[in-house]
């Protein structure tokens, strides 16, 4: 018997709205992907799960658990897709794995918005959540401004220094309230220590940054700024103002900066450009690369050098990743009640992880002093090759 036209057609609608639920959940599980990653050496004992109705959440949980069944609640706000936020929640996830500590971790994308934050705390609070991690200097300002003094225990991942910013009133002492912070940045007076260092006879620093990026000028291109200018040495702002078109923003601007710098400067041997942790701004090293000439690019964020010719060829400062661990620590200590958040100075990694790329140093024929080497986290060879990761020896053999 052929089927009725009627079950004909009720096995196309069921088709039809099976399709439509795979092309919604497919399309659900795209849009987080597309704010939300982590990075390749995440330990394989997690479960990423998209949330029903909310493309900008994500459920982590341990692998073979369904949602609700850990021990411990996290709540981590997110303002925006980045890089450097894929590599932190890793981090954390890894030290939470090795800890074995049973946790189910909630990431929120607030986007920037205020009611979608207070959602976000709303949802925290309804949860139970035990602990915020806020992703970002956005999330930090934005939570400390709305939550501080809340329930819920706050650690600040990825974030610029609270001092400068005004969120904390020192580095000697807790914050007495729900939060506790950690900084990407290091003293600017041991970062500059080891510039002068490099370049005893420094004439011209150029400061790459992002003029938007408020957290950045503040805590990292004025406080540098000011420190070098007593010692005689010339500041030069390569500021972007629109991310949107930094890479001709930057074509232009590296250009000027080094013709400036050939005027106290000729041969450009003592002369140096400053990448801040500016996403907008790093993220263009090719376009730094190609438009300055035989200045050295170096960095404040050790992220910049990596393998190829598309690197910085030095940075000293804080890695995304040991900041997170650090932040994971913090959180960690947190909820075993070891500590109370408002305990706990400011994080602060020491000391600082150094860079090396020596492509890029025989490219442009810098000296690097070997101390330097010695102490160094990263190191890429001359092909452009991790040999180093952590101060231990990478093997490149296949």
């Amino acid at each position: 018997m052929k089927p009725s036209r009627q079950i004909m057609l009720g096995i196309v609608v069921l088709a039809a709205s099976a399709i439509l639920s795979c092309l919604e959940t497919a399309t659900a599980a795209n849009h987080y992907e597309d704010w939300f990653g982590y990075d390749n050496n995440v330990t394989p004992t997690w479960t990423f799960s998209a949330v029903e109705g909310d493309p900008y959440q994500v459920i982590i949980h341990p692998e073979g658990t369904v949602p609700g069944e850990a021990a411990r609640r996290i709540f981590v706000f997110y303002p925006r897709r980045s890089s450097a936020y894929n590599t932190a929640i890793t981090s954390i996830l890894n030290v939470f794995d090795e800890r074995s500590i049973n946790a189910e971790f909630i990431v929120f994308n607030f986007r920037k918005d205020a009611e979608r934050g207070q959602k976000g705390l709303d949802m925290a609070a309804q949860w139970d959540a035990e602990l915020i991690f806020s992703m970002g200097s956005e999330s930090t300002a934005w939570i400390f401004a709305a939550y501080n003094g809340g329930d819920i225990p706050v650690v600040s991942v990825c974030s610029k220094d609270p001092v400068a910013l005004g969120q904390i009133d020192n580095y000697d002492q807790g914050s007495g309230t729900n939060f506790a912070f950690t900084s990407l940045n290091m003293p600017v007076e041991s970062q500059m220590a080891y510039i002068l260092e490099l370049k005893p006879d420094l004439k011209n620093l150029g400061i790459l940054v992002n003029n938007k990026n408020l957290s950045a000028v503040e805590t990292q291109a004025k406080p540098i700024a000011e420190y070098v200018r007593p010692f005689g040495i010339q500041v030069i702002n390569v500021g972007i103002d629109d991310p949107q078109r930094a890479r001709e923003e930057l074509a232009v601007k590296v250009q000027g900066a080094v013709s400036k710098m050939r005027k106290s400067d000729p041969l450009l041997e003592d002369s140096i450009f400053w990448i801040t942790g500016s996403t907008a701004v790093f993220r263009e090293i090719q376009t730094i690369n190609q438009h300055s000439d035989r200045v050295p690019v170096l960095s404040l964020v050790p992220d910049v050098v990596k393998a190829g010719d598309d690197s910085a060829v030095m940075a000293i400062g804080i890695t995304f990743d040991s900041n997170a661990q650090l932040a994971a620590f913090y959180g960690i200590d947190v909820l075993s009640a070891k500590v109370k958040v408002g305990d706990l100075k400011v994080g602060i990694v020491s000391p600082p992880d150094i860079a090396i790329s020596w492509r890029k140093a025989r490219e442009i024929g810098m000296d690097i002093p070997f101390s330097f080497f010695e102490s160094a986290s990263f190191v890429y060879d001359y092909e452009g090759k991790m040999v180093r990761h952590r101060g231990k020896l990478v093997d490149n053999q296949d």
